[in-house]
């Protein structure tokens, strides 16, 4: 039986493979170590042990074969895999086949032993955090986070959509000293400027026809907690006078209101836009991206953190079981997802796996169940947007859409045609502007700016207004 207040490792030890004694003191955080050969492994060890470990070397048998047993015990157990720091391709491999993680089997840091067997036990739960961190990348990108969810500084999570901004904002609220505060999330692109000014600040009755109570707004409401502001850069710019008052005084005062109430917040804002861009732009003010920018942490895309993919596909197929019970993922399906470069990032491949499970009936997920977003180019919002458009983009008449920019324009005549091209080409494959932006991985109201731009160029939009 395992014990309740500690944690028991199996170390799967062979004669290359010893524990390390510079790992002794891990008893001292109630974390025991068993020590056994691969050849004497029992399914009572298994079945006792929270976590196991082991090394590879050349390849992934030792890995499979303790894998199977699990699915014959019907064990969540993770594995833990150590394998040399340059072998990269054996970590990606034993991904593939079931590792919970993948550690260099230099490392004997105890602390990162004790944050690798938490991280490893969230990841192989059926109630694990959608954010998985297992790869190096992410769990960097975790550890800095814990490390400022405990200042109470203002947060600015940079990031492609879909990677998983509001996750973040609820580790970092969940990891700070205001935990027991509510959490509070307000998406600054999902209402019209008039709603946004109310549910941000509240208002006091009589204020305006129909105020027939006060009304507290979501920053009252996030009081001794976090308030979230997802997709910032969207904010109309008269509100952003608003809110940087808001920040710099820590109060906030009802529309109607004449006294202002304190606040005792701590405020984490989101992008996927270039804000810089977006100042040079006079779209964004630069004192109150400063003033949220206290402290910046940028969100990789799903495609730098690689060994997160098979982790995060296997989470999303146990918390979808009601659709297909029993379903597992093919280790050609493994070999698809690893291979596919995800421009829509976390949330694409939570799709995918969706419509993979709709589409299998039998018990495994295999490659021909995979249906993929049909975007075939990513573009980077924190960047303008690409000289080139990928070669499988079409137009509605089924006509390839030209890519290859005309190298005797200006660099700047250049960029925008591209961009025009892009965007006119997305336009004509989506039902309207909302799905155009989300194809071009921009919000719409970013679209609609990037169009007023380009008219105000002198390029025809008008089909793209129509819409």
């Amino acid at each position: 039986m395992k014990k309740v207040n500690s944690t028991t490792i199996l170390w799967i030890n062979n004669s290359s493979d010893a524990f390390p004694s510079k790992l002794s003191s891990l008893k001292e955080h109630d974390i025991n170590v068993a020590s056994t050969p691969s050849a004497n492994l029992t399914d009572g060890q298994l079945s006792s042990s929270n976590a196991v470990v082991l090394t590879l070397e050349k390849d992934c048998d030792l890995l499979c074969s303790i894998e199977a047993r699990k699915k014959r015990l019907n064990l969540s157990t993770p594995i833990i895999v150590r394998v040399n720091r340059n072998n990269f391709e054996l970590a990606i491999l034993a991904m593939r086949n079931g590792a919970a993680t993948c550690i260099p089997s230099e490392q004997h840091d105890v602390q990162h032993w004790i944050e690798t067997f938490a991280i490893a036990k969230t990841t192989d739960s059926r109630q694990a955090s959608p954010f998985i961190f297992a790869d190096p990348v992410s769990r960097n990108m975790l550890e800095l986070t814990e490390r400022v969810a405990k200042v109470d500084v203002t947060v600015m999570l940079a990031g492609a959509t879909g990677t998983g901004k509001e996750v973040v904002a609820r580790i970092i609220h969940d990891a700070s000293p205001r935990h027991a505060g509510p959490f509070v999330a307000f998406n600054c692109a999902a209402m019209p400027e008039n709603l946004i000014e109310d549910m941000l600040f509240g208002h006091d009755k009589g204020s305006f026809t129909g105020a027939t109570n006060a009304q507290p707004g979501l920053f009252e409401q996030a009081q001794a907690g976090t308030i979230f502001l997802d997709e910032i850069g969207e904010m109309p710019i008269n509100l952003q006078a608003k809110l940087l008052r808001v920040l710099q005084e820590r109060t906030v005062t009802r529309l109607g209101g004449q006294k202002g109430i304190d606040l005792d917040i701590r405020v984490v804002a989101a992008t996927n836009q270039n804000l810089k861009e977006a100042m040079i732009e006079r779209r964004f003010r630069e004192d109150l991206y400063f003033r949220l920018s206290a402290f910046k942490i940028t969100l990789p895309n799903l495609v730098q953190r690689p060994l997160d993919i098979i982790p995060l596909a296997e989470q999303f197929v146990l918390q979808q079981a009601v659709i297909n019970p029993d379903l597992t993922l093919s280790l050609r399906a493994k070999e698809r997802l690893l291979d596919h470069h995800w421009p829509g990032n976390v949330r694409e491949l939570q799709n995918v796996i969706t419509r993979a499970m709709v589409m299998a009936q039998e018990k495994t997920i295999d490659v021909e169940h995979l249906l993929f977003d049909d975007i075939t180019n990513s573009v980077d919002s924190f960047q303008t947007l690409s000289p080139t458009v990928s070669k499988g983009m079409t137009s509605s008449h089924g006509l390839p859409v030209q890519g290859m920019p005309n190298q005797t324009e200006p660099l700047i005549d250049t960029v925008r045609n591209s961009e025009y091209r892009t965007i006119m080409a997305a336009l004509e494959r989506s039902r309207n502007r909302d799905q155009a932006a989300e194809v071009l991985g921009i919000s719409t109201r970013t679209l609609r700016h990037k169009l007023q731009r380009l008219r105000e160029q002198g390029l025809s939009v008008t089909r793209a207004y129509a819409r």
